[in-house]
């Protein structure tokens, strides 16, 4: 049925997404697209680090190559690179650094590892910043522990559209822990972000100067006139 094919091709990209997340989860891996084309199917990998992904002399991506021919069955994969441009706005990228940072070093240096990767998303010009981390860390009841920082929407039409969110799970001795990463990134303007234009108030004493400085040219248009009357020796208009 067309269905059952549907769901075993997602079944099919979902692990080979997994996969290929678990393969280069050191070299700042961030996500993955599978597109079928009449050539193949291209995978397009999402990395901050795309010289460790590819490896020396293109070793990886061959591996990688025949590893999906093989295990997989795709037929002609065409794998690309796509860099990310700045990474500590790639929420996943990020949410796969902490696991990694917690499976590697485990939990004792979980809030200093918290707050550092925190600071230097704001510091890259994010409006706002949510790190948390739930599980059972550091002792072995399981808890909730939150880093935020800035402005962030939570829900609404900015939310849906504009936060970058990333999820990932690190698995230490004491059991699994969830990190969930919420951007919100700079470079756009919010609904309710509203700018007041102040107006420079009027001084009285300006006008009055205007108002003196208009008199004293009147004047002087009625003198110059009279003048040339006199000169010319025409009677002086009754005023």
């Amino acid at each position: 049925m067309i269905e059952r094919n549907i769901l075993s091709q997602k079944m099919k990209e979902f692990h080979i997404k997994e996969f290929i997340a678990s393969e280069f989860i050191k070299t700042g891996y961030s996500h993955t697209k599978i597109q079928r084309t009449p050539l193949g199917d291209k995978i397009t990998i999402y990395t901050s680090r795309p010289g460790l992904v590819v490896g020396r002399k293109g070793e990886n991506i061959r591996k990688l190559t025949n590893t999906l021919k093989n295990k997989f069955k795709m037929e002609n994969p065409q794998i690309e690179i796509g860099e990310i441009e700045n990474p500590y706005f790639d929420a996943q990228s990020i949410a796969e650094k902490i696991a990694y940072t917690l499976e590697k070093f485990g939990p004792q240096r979980f809030k200093s590892v918290g707050y550092k990767t925190l600071q230097s998303i704001m510091d890259a010009g994010a409006l706002g910043a949510e790190i948390v981390i739930a599980g059972k860390i550091p002792s072995s009841r399981a808890k909730r522990w939150r880093f935020m920082d800035g402005y962030l929407k939570k829900c609404g039409y900015v939310s849906d559209k504009y936060v970058i969110r990333g999820r990932s799970t690190a698995f230490l001795k004491s059991g699994a822990v969830g990190i969930s990463v919420n951007i919100m990134p700079s470079g756009f303007t919010l609904p309710d972000d509203v700018k007041i234009i102040e107006q420079k108030p009027e001084l009285v004493e300006e006008k009055k100067q205007e108002k003196v400085a208009e008199k004293k040219k009147t004047k002087e248009k009625k003198e110059t006139k009279e003048k040339k009357n006199e000169e010319s020796g025409r009677p002086k208009k009754a005023e």
